[in-house]
């Protein structure tokens, strides 16, 4: 049973959300997030399902997280996960369905299920331990790692799939039976009949779109925010990318005023959501219009080229102080090298734009590690930075390239930790006092590209590391017993690499 201090914490989460959906139906499913509460209420896709479940005759589900610093590296165990709305066990309930984002978090995944004395392969449970239906973002590009521990995983868009699924489930004699008759569906992978060949990534119908927040919470990475998407895909070619043009036909667009409709009068704070908000060509209307209405509005994909004085007005008007975009790579030439639109001026524009309008700094993030990397780039990108911080303070969010299945870049290998480690410092060294510079570890991005490249056999190889404490430490040591290094021996001239359109 969870602590006093928890139910405690539920209780207070609970009273200040705004929005919930109560509801009591036959079909009980519990409705997972392998990450924090804080995480997972400001996962777009996460609210989604809940409230298509909530809007589902005769199902009905309760969320339930991971506990707040569960993810933390050195855990032999968490205590057992309740769910918010009733207070329930996961085992407690017959259906669990886990939104899994990326690899990660597959960590969280493990501890929930251990906590909870259910066994996390699907091969050891019966059909007295709930059946686990996987999904999310991580399945548009390598979800292999997560078959051990699911049932049966539903590929890409799952509106006009989860419903039927739980019926499915539901309606079978046995998960045997339920694992089989999913099996048939096209976007639905079944270890147990496909092994690891993948179905197809799902698209649903835009009639179905956008996808919006059910509940608002002030306990959440984005406080308070109602979540809307502007569009779902892209039209663009990033290599690095999976939400890039080739996936699910594009980008598919909401209109203007189906967006202003559906973002409740009341809601003050607002963020638009998708892989290319600001490609949406009514935009800036869009951001004036909420402006006008008095709302705080946040966007998650600023593109350079897309930065125009109007839009970087607009953005102000909406409490921006930080204007916020992609550099990705360190020079002009890696740039072109994975076809970003970002050139120096569009840069030198931005930079000079965030000043005249009284913006506190210009945040870029970038990828090192990238495919033909050299410390030249990393000087091109001194030097750059550089020049820049002369308009404006700069800081720099850098994270080494992880490789994704299902993108041009797909099969490259990780650079290395200690490489991307040098590179790290070099650049540091070069932008003390003119930039602040902030990355996520090398040794984790390692790890996360492990996962991302491989199957089954890591999946089984992360559980270990994470009963064994799931430190850095303890991946390494299990994934180098499958022949995985953080540090592979340099080849003495790198191959040349043929990017796919």
């Amino acid at each position: 049973m969870a602590s006093n201090a928890t139910l405690k914490l539920i209780r207070q989460r609970l009273a200040d959300e705004v929005g919930r959906i109560p509801k009591q139906a036959p079909i009980r499913v519990g409705l997972c997030y392998p990450s924090p509460y804080h995480v997972g209420m400001s996962s777009l896709g996460f609210q989604r399902i809940y409230r298509l479940l909530q809007e589902t005759p005769d199902m009905m589900c309760e969320r339930l997280f991971l506990p707040d610093g569960g993810d933390r590296a050195g855990l032999t165990g968490i205590e057992p996960v309740v769910s918010y709305e009733g207070l329930r066990g996961l085992s407690d309930f017959p259906i669990l369905a886990f939104s899994v984002a990326y690899e990660l978090e597959l960590a969280g995944l493990v501890r929930m299920l251990d906590a909870a004395k259910i066994p996390i392969f699907w091969r050891d449970r019966n059909d007295r331990d709930p059946f686990v239906l996987c999904g999310g973002p991580l399945t548009f590009s390598n979800p292999c790692p997560l078959l051990p521990f699911a049932d049966a995983v539903v590929m890409g868009e799952a509106e006009e799939i989860v419903p039927w699924a739980i019926e499915t489930i539901a309606g079978a004699s046995s998960h045997r039976e339920a694992r089989a008759r999913l099996a048939e569906h096209p976007s639905i992978t079944v270890g147990e009949h496909h092994g690891e060949a993948l179905r197809k990534i799902a698209a649903c119908s835009n009639e179905l779109l956008p996808a919006h927040s059910a509940i608002r919470t002030p306990h959440t990475e984005l406080s308070n925010m109602f979540l809307i998407e502007t569009e779902r895909g892209c039209s663009r070619s990033c290599q690095y990318c999976v939400m890039r043009r080739s996936t699910n036909g594009g980008m598919r667009l909401v209109p203007q005023e189906t967006i202003l409709s559906t973002i409740p009068e009341d809601a003050r704070r607002v963020g638009l959501v998708g892989a290319a908000v600001s490609d949406h060509p009514r935009i800036i209307d869009i951001v004036n219009t909420l402006a006008d209405r008095g709302a705080e509005v946040g966007l998650s994909s600023l593109r350079p080229d897309r930065l125009k004085e109007e839009f970087v007005a607009a953005l102000r008007r909406v409490g921006y102080r930080t204007l916020t975009t992609a550099l990705d790579g360190a020079s002009e030439r890696l740039r072109d090298m994975i076809e970003r639109r970002g050139r120096e001026r569009h840069y030198e524009y931005a930079a000079e734009r965030a000043r005249r309008y009284g913006y506190d700094r210009l945040k870029l993030y970038l990828i090192l590690g990238l495919p033909t990397e050299t410390d030249a780039d990393i000087d091109e990108c001194v030097a750059f930075v550089t020049e820049l911080s002369r308009q404006i303070p700069i800081a720099l969010g850098i994270a080494p390239l992880c490789p994704k299945r299902n993108t041009p870049l797909d099969g490259v290998p990780f650079a290395g930790v200690d490489v991307v480690a040098a590179r790290l410092e070099r650049l540091r060294a070069g932008l003390r006092g003119r930039a602040d510079v902030r990355s996520t570890s090398p040794k984790w991005a390692w790890v996360e590209s492990v996962l991302a490249q491989n199957g089954a056999e890591e999946g089984e190889a992360l559980a270990r590391a994470v009963r064994a404490g799931g430190r850095y430490s303890d991946y390494r040591k299990e994934f180098g017993a499958l022949g995985h290094l953080p540090n592979p021996k340099r080849q003495k001239a790198l191959r040349r690499l043929t990017l796919a359109p």
